[in-house]
């Protein structure tokens, strides 16, 4: 498994913290959009080791982690980079869409001027 299990404990290193950027799924186990975008959402974490970290937290467990970065519905999708969110998305996504405007920031992001 490449996606990481992020809870308030682990979240300032593993996101804020990351030498990488950094998906981020919130996501609750009744949501049916979240069972549809998880194999996408794994899919991307296995084909990007080393250049993407994903990790997931489960609002139902962390909802102080959810209300710190407004999630007021599920999936959310946050990417972060150097510890600021450069990135989000609301609901059920495709995987192109989610390439072609969340990744893309980071390739935006990392190009040099």
């Amino acid at each position: 498994m490449y996606e990481i299990k992020l809870k308030t404990l682990n979240f300032t290193d593993e996101v804020l913290f990351a030498g990488m950027p950094v998906l981020v799924e919130f996501w609750a186990p009744w949501c049916s959009a979240c069972r549809q975008l998880a194999p996408i959402v794994e899919r991307i974490a296995e084909e990007n080791p080393g250049r993407l970290k994903v990790g997931k937290v489960n609002v139902d467990e962390e909802p102080m982690l959810a209300a710190r970065y407004g999630v007021r519905g599920v999936p959310k999708l946050v990417l972060f980079e150097g510890g600021k969110v450069i990135g989000s998305a609301v609901g059920l996504q495709s995987r192109k869409r989610i390439e072609e405007e969340l990744l893309s920031l980071v390739r935006k992001e990392r190009r040099p001027a």
